[in-house]
């Protein structure tokens, strides 16, 4: 009797957030996790703990897209097999979440295609799920990944700003939503936002233009962070909020508060700011499947993104009792610690080849970096993935990526001459 009650209640709250009248908003969402690996397992969590948050309050399985690889919850190293955790001592996040993308679905072709309603595109590819809106409904979108100037990444690729903008322009001129609220995870997010401004959209990130994200929450039983600063903040928030009074902007402004590794930003359309987030995460009443816990004294243990694997690695060797255990470790950060010191020999021996005197200086800056030259930074961003550091096993290179776009911006480069560099100082 109890679960048929509970699944009643559940069901209600789901119809509460498809209105029947066709005047009245639609909830539509799409959760992306951008990352792989057992040491970005934080990524998904997040995105799993933001179905929760989002299913909860009403909003159904067929209006929520979730992309993610989908390699974490029975991962060989997950000591709670089949379970998903995104803050200590949580409860499970994983359980009922969507598999709509997983694997080598998730790239940024297909999130682009998904968030613009290309049905026909998705044929054949996973759940084959996109988002349906129409000019009366609302949208949100949250997405959790490392980031570079002016890029966010996929398991093995990247999108670029200049693609994302496209994208939701085109949704704006085919009045593909009424409002749209997009949460960014990542290094350097408040890059693909700053430039430009679209009606009715509104953005928070994780960080400025030019500074990281920040991790949070190790565990020492997983060896690994369960979350991400911005993202818990902004969810954990959620997991108490009254959705029917607190508007985007409390809850910004919490996020903020809380938030003080990055600045956490806001762009675009900002008098969207005082909706409420009923309108954007699910309007139904709370249903909740998750642990609401007071983490106001928990101590984050916040790292900058790109020094993630090393942190962890330092974590372990703490926790190590065995010698050898302890000295294959050591082994692992020393060569982690050569390999980032490589990544940034290649690229200022790149740039003292290609540039001379104050240049040299200017183009090693990550203040103020703007692309324009977007085929040159396209071409050489995967370049240098492919043919130096695969940015899916090597983060920090993808921090580094600042270098490549101020060498793009300088007219006496060409393309050609980054991509010749490359190849000499890769070998």
């Amino acid at each position: 009797m109890k679960v048929l009650l509970l699944g009643l209640i559940s069901l209600v709250y789901s119809v509460s957030a498809v209105p029947v009248d066709g005047n009245e908003p639609v909830h539509w969402a799409l959760l992306v996790a951008g990352s792989s690996g057992w040491y970005n397992y934080r990524h998904q969590a997040d995105v799993c703990h933001s179905y929760q948050v989002l299913h909860n309050h009403g909003i159904p399985d067929s209006h929520i897209v979730v992309m993610m690889y989908d390699d974490i919850a029975n991962n060989k190293e997950n000591k709670m097999p089949g379970i998903i955790i995104n803050h200590p001592n949580g409860s499970d996040v994983y359980a009922g979440v969507p598999k709509d993308y997983t694997g080598e679905d998730v790239t940024p072709d297909n999130f682009l295609k998904v968030l613009q309603g290309d049905k026909s595109g998705m044929t054949g590819i996973g759940s084959g799920k996109v988002i349906e809106s129409g000019p009366n409904d609302n949208v949100f979108v949250y997405f959790s990944d490392h980031g570079a100037t002016d890029l966010i990444g996929f398991p093995s690729a990247e999108l670029m700003e200049t693609d994302l903008k496209q994208a939701l322009e085109n949704m704006s001129k085919q009045d593909k939503f009424k409002k749209f609220v997009f949460y960014l995870e990542a290094c350097e997010s408040g890059s693909m936002f700053d430039n430009f401004k679209i009606k009715d959209l509104y953005v928070t990130t994780a960080s400025a233009p030019d500074e990281s994200s920040y991790a949070c929450y190790f565990d020492d039983k997983l060896g690994t962070f369960l979350g991400d600063v911005y993202s818990v903040r902004w969810m954990e928030d959620s997991d108490k909020a009254n959705f029917n009074t607190e508007t985007l902007l409390k809850q910004f402004k919490a996020i903020r508060r809380e938030t003080n590794t990055s600045h956490v930003e806001k762009y675009g359309d900002l008098s969207i700011d005082k909706d409420t987030l009923g309108e954007y995460q699910g309007s139904g009443s709370k249903f909740n499947n998750v642990q609401v816990v007071d983490l106001a004294d928990k101590p984050l243990g916040a790292v900058p993104s790109p020094e993630v694997p090393m942190a962890i690695l330092h974590h372990r060797l703490m926790a190590a009792k065995d010698p050898s255990q302890r000295n294959e470790i050591l082994q692992k950060i020393v060569q982690l610690g050569q390999a980032q010191q490589k990544m940034m020999s290649v690229l200022q021996s790149t740039v003292s080849t290609l540039l001379d005197g104050d240049l040299v200086d200017k183009a090693m800056s990550r203040q103020g970096v703007q692309v324009t030259n977007w085929d040159c930074y396209k071409t050489s961003v995967r370049y240098f993935s492919d043919r130096c550091f695969p940015f899916k096993e090597n983060d920090f290179a993808l921090s580094l990526m600042y270098i490549v776009a101020n060498l793009c911006e300088r007219q006496e480069v060409s393309t050609d001459m980054i991509l010749s560099s490359f190849d000499k100082h890769c070998k």
